[in-house]
């Protein structure tokens, strides 16, 4: 478990943004069962967090077509809440950072940290974007 006043200014980033935090598992499905399309944000300490992933997932909202609902869990801080999103986001592996979109409560779009590392913010945000276009 990481201390909160470290991960708290990379929470905030996230929330700046129109991100609601996810604490338990019962937060993480209540979010999974809303219509429409949902982002999950799983965030991380990692330099591939702060440098590309959530500065891309943020980009990523500035399109025409954008997720009804952004929410986020912090690996490493949240276990309820991230054990309960990766278990969604079977059958890909646990990984953070992460970003998966859901829509209707089924998983339909996942990029996991090894299409994060090496990868510019904006190629990320690309990336959704085109998620977006074709899911939301």
């Amino acid at each position: 478990m990481y201390p909160e006043e470290l991960v708290k200014p990379m929470r905030q980033e996230l929330v700046n943004a129109g991100f609601e935090e996810l604490y338990t598992s019962q937060d993480v499905e209540k979010a999974l069962q809303q219509k429409g399309t949902t982002l999950v944000m799983v965030n991380s300490v990692c330099g591939c967090a702060a440098g590309t992933a959530r500065p891309g997932a943020i980009a990523s909202l500035q399109v025409e077509k954008a997720p009804d609902h952004l929410t986020t869990v912090f690996a490493g801080v949240d276990v309820e809440s991230t054990n309960k999103a990766r278990e969604m986001m079977i059958p890909f592996p646990p990984s953070s950072p992460s970003i998966a979109l859901f829509k209707d409560g089924q998983l339909v779009h996942m990029l996991e940290r090894h299409h994060i590392e090496g990868r510019s913010a904006d190629m990320i945000a690309a990336n959704l974007a085109g998620a977006y276009e074709e899911f939301c």
